[in-house]
């Protein structure tokens, strides 16, 4: 798996969750957007990495979560993500909302108005999470 897959994947799991909201599977889009978070966000560790670097134990330890927060550590994104909430209140909410999904969530009953405010805080086009994620996650 390599970053585009990932990128490819962020992407995927924002459309299937999508489509699980407009089918009124509301738990089931609230647990899939979260998997587009992280994705996108090991797509930027995935960007940080060369094919040469030896592999690093501690750093595949520490990069197979599903943790957002620590992965966007790893990907050298959370002062990244602090100064922009401090610029924009909007993408500040969004983030902290975002970032208190886990793959726990998958034994959980999530109500319509929770899984669109989920999907909306990722996808907002000016403030959403994966928006700011997608700045990163590509070559330079």
């Amino acid at each position: 798996m390599n970053r585009t897959d990932l990128q490819r994947l962020a992407e995927e799991r924002l459309r299937d969750a999508q489509i699980l909201l407009a089918n009124n599977r509301y738990g089931g889009a609230y647990y899939v957007v979260g998997y587009a978070v992280e994705f996108g966000l090991k797509a930027c560790i995935a960007k940080l990495k060369r094919a040469e670097d030896f592999y690093d134990k501690d750093l595949a330890k520490r990069i197979f979560t599903h943790t957002l927060s620590v992965l966007a550590n790893q990907a050298r994104l959370s002062a990244v993500i602090e100064q922009v909430g401090k610029a924009d209140p909007a993408f500040q909410a969004n983030w902290a909302q975002v970032s208190l999904w886990d793959e726990e969530s998958r034994y959980e009953t999530h109500t319509q108005a929770q899984a669109e405010e989920m999907i909306n805080a990722i996808q907002d086009p000016d403030h959403g999470v994966l928006q700011c994620i997608k700045q990163y996650w590509l070559e330079r």
